[in-house]
């Protein structure tokens, strides 16, 4: 049977989604239509057809938005590391914005008393945690380096990346180059990039041991370009320091405003935009107001992001992680930054039943910092906890309204303002904070 040859088709657009797609209505039909902007007026092909909408691909802009602009990118559009570049940067937060106001009230059946200016900072070349992709593709006669492609498992056939932090950005020929160089170079299936303010970290991730040979030039690589390249055999414990050789100072970031550094290994968990990072802790620690006299509770701690810098302005701190090797961490920047007044504890705080002792002990503040899957237990034990305020750090709206939803409507607190985190420009993410108040 033949297969239907797809007619383009001509319309307006209506509105956006938060992941940069148009929509249009046709025929009482929705049709969500990649890289299109709410006003204009383009002509599609549709790809895909479901129940209730379709999905097309852009051909022609016929009339273009205002809010439209000439991504910088070459790749952009095959790369699935950003969804937006074609936006202007006040659209792309108006629409984050939106996205977050249409889930507290949809989702939450809440509003905040007020809007908080949204948290921005550089929109390029502010990438510092990152994993890179690798693929051996011997039809193409190299290593490809990179994000995977956007609507597709394979590896971008990119030269630079446009968010990755320097030197990184500039980076992924000579990353190509070498790997071509190894013998193991069809069994390293991706990079951990981690740019700190003292070194760049590469971790390799090695499915084979490397030959002499190969470790000879993974140590030169490391030389030319003034870079820490570490080998990962197995899990995370296994990551090693393949060069430069003898012990360094461990890679830290830091928070001057707090008169706070914070050290962490290659593979730790930290906020990707460094400015954006330091605004966040200085706006959360502002909004959540400790005094002297408080004791403040850091849910989700991670290694001491908002728990070290609390502890300059609280009587007493205590900053509860699930993973045992962060709280370690956590207690050692603690130790390095002469901070007596903060503690760690270990525990899974989805797993919580109402009995733990920290959970019955008085708080004043509470921060709370949960992962995509957001902090449902903690909110429904938040009766126990009763803190006079919350501050609670999203990475995803709809977890967020939930949460808010249950702890306006059913806990008694009254949500004070909301607004967004731009932590990763021309991206789908929607970062928020949120403030709460008994």
């Amino acid at each position: 049977m033949a297969r239907r040859r797809r007619v383009p088709e001509t319309a307006r657009i209506d509105s956006v989604t938060h992941d940069g797609r148009g929509i249009a209505a046709i025929n009482g039909k929705k049709v969500f239509i990649a890289g299109a902007l709410a006003g204009e007026e383009v002509r599609f092909v549709r790809r895909k057809s479901r129940r209730n909408f379709d999905e097309a691909e852009l051909i022609e802009v016929l009339q273009a938005s205002p809010n439209r602009i000439e991504a910088q990118c070459a790749v952009f559009g095959r790369c699935g590391g950003c969804v937006m570049q074609h936006v202007s940067a006040d659209e792309q937060r108006a629409i984050k914005l939106q996205t977050l106001s249409d889930s507290l009230a949809r989702i939450g059946k809440v509003e905040p008393q007020r809007w908080l200016e949204p948290l921005i900072g550089p929109d390029w070349r502010y990438r510092r945690r990152a994993r890179l992709a690798v693929k051996d593709v011997p039809a193409k006669g190299r290593v490809l380096v990179g994000f995977r492609e956007r609507h597709a498992p394979y590896v971008t056939d990119m030269h630079r990346c446009e968010v990755l932090a320097a030197p990184v950005d500039g980076l992924l020929d000579a990353l190509s180059e070498l790997l071509a160089g190894l013998s193991v170079r069809a069994r390293i299936p991706q990079i951990e990039v981690a740019v700190a303010e003292n070194a760049v970290a590469l971790v390799f991730r090695v499915l084979d041991p490397p030959t002499s040979a190969d470790k000879d030039l993974l140590r030169k690589f490391s030389g030319v370009h003034d870079l820490r390249v570490y080998l990962q055999p197995g899990g995370l414990a296994s990551i090693n320091l393949l060069h430069p050789d003898g012990a360094q100072e461990p890679l830290y970031y830091s928070l001057p405003e707090h008169d706070v550094r914070i050290a962490f290994e290659p593979a730790d968990f930290v906020q990707v935009n460094g400015e954006v990072n330091r605004r966040m802790v200085t706006t959360a620690i502002g909004q959540l107001d400790p005094q002297p006299h408080d004791r403040v509770l850091d849910l989700y701690c991670g290694i001491g992001n908002f728990s070290l810098p609390l502890a300059r302005k609280s009587a007493e701190v205590v900053g509860i992680e699930g993973e045992a090797t962060l709280v370690a961490r956590a207690a050692a920047n603690a130790t390095r930054n002469g901070l007596a007044n903060v503690a760690f504890r270990c525990a899974d705080l989805a797993a919580i039943d109402g009995s733990e002792g920290w959970l019955r002990e008085r708080w004043d503040r509470v921060l709370i910092d949960p992962a995509r899957s957001g902090a449902a237990e903690i909110v429904a034990n938040m009766h126990v906890l009763q803190p006079q305020r919350i501050v609670y750090v999203s990475c995803h709206p709809g977890t967020l309204a939930r949460d808010a939803g249950a702890l306006v409507n059913e806990q008694g607190f009254r949500l004070d303002a909301a607004g967004i985190i731009d932590m990763f420009p021309h991206t789908a993410h929607v970062e928020s904070i949120a403030i709460f108040s008994r």
